[in-house]
């Protein structure tokens, strides 16, 4: 065999060599294909999972801030309504006991602290049965002294406010100067959405033995 013929074979040689690469190639492309998509699949199932937990994190977090705030709103109205119900009760027992309190000797100080925070309704009123009083009581040389019991609510409508307030009673009078002690029950109505004017009282008479 010459040297020509041996080149020759050598050249069929790596010519069929190229075919066979050639024609293997797109095998392995095809071999590569579904391993991509089942990449890119496994990519997004993992995108979404992900993104679903986000999700549900988010509405959760949602829905707890509002019942924190709901249930901040219930307690703050609550505390509201307690605050507003023990101030009544102050107001209804601080006015008792000024009202219990009396010296013939100075009826005036006394006629202040009976008008002192009331509706203007109510203050002539009240002055009016003052003066029938004094008339009644100088004579008398009435003296009482008091001192707090307890103070409820009784009623709550639209910031409207009825107290019962217990008031301990010392009278001293020319008949009893060794003082006679009761107890007087003054029903007094405010209006907490007019500074807490008290608007009505009863149980005065009671304070002053009648």
């Amino acid at each position: 065999m010459s040297i020509t013929e041996t080149e020759k074979q050598a050249e069929s040689a790596d010519e069929l060599e190229s075919k066979d690469s050639a024609e293997s190639a797109p095998d392995l492309e095809v071999a590569d294909r579904p391993a991509k998509q089942s990449r890119q699949i496994s990519i997004s199932l993992r995108g979404f999972v992900v993104g679903l937990i986000i999700a549900v994190l988010a509405v959760a977090v949602g829905v707890l801030t509002w019942l924190y705030v709901d249930a901040s709103r219930e307690l703050s109205a609550e505390a509201r309504a307690a605050s507003d119900r023990s101030r009544a009760e102050t107001v209804a027992m601080d006015y008792a006991v000024n009202a219990a309190q009396m010296d013939y000797q100075d009826f005036e100080a006394w006629k202040l602290k009976l008008v002192n925070g009331t509706s203007p309704e109510l203050k002539e009123k009240l002055s009016t049965a003052a003066d029938s009083m004094q008339e009644i009581l100088a004579p008398l040389q009435w003296k009482s002294s008091a001192r707090p019991l307890a103070a409820k609510v009784r009623s709550d409508a639209g910031g409207i406010y009825v107290v019962d307030a217990f008031v301990s009673v010392l009278t001293k009078t020319m008949q009893a100067p060794d003082g006679l002690q009761s107890t007087a029950t003054y029903s007094v109505t405010m209006d907490s959405n007019n500074n807490w004017q008290i608007t009505d009282v009863g149980g005065i008479d009671a304070a002053l033995g009648k």
